[in-house]
């Protein structure tokens, strides 16, 4: 099983640099929210999308977590990760939207 997460190009270029990704959604760390925002499927990250990320123009990413290592609980049908993740739980990263 794989989890995603939306995230600037940014802010993963600073999880490489610290080792641990921190921000839970668009303009809220983990220590603000408590928790990662993660989506379990591709229509929910869509959704995540359109309602928190549309107005942007900077580069985006998606995260493929791997959740095995990670305190993950699903909440209103949408996985949180409680903690850092580690940048070695994430397997794959694409740009968002995807290019055809």
């Amino acid at each position: 099983m794989t989890i995603l997460h939306l995230a600037l190009a940014t802010d993963w270029t600073a999880a490489r640099t610290s080792g641990h990704y921190r921000v839970s959604t668009l303009g809220r760390t983990l220590e603000q929210e408590g928790f990662i925002h993660c989506s379990r499927d591709h229509d929910q990250l869509r959704a995540v999308h359109a309602a928190y990320y549309s107005h942007l123009t900077q580069p985006l990413l998606v995260l493929e977590i791997d959740p095995t290592t990670l305190d993950v609980r699903l909440e209103d049908g949408f996985p949180h990760v409680y903690g850092p993740i580690p940048i070695d739980a994430v397997t794959a990263t694409h740009p968002y939207p995807p290019t055809p």
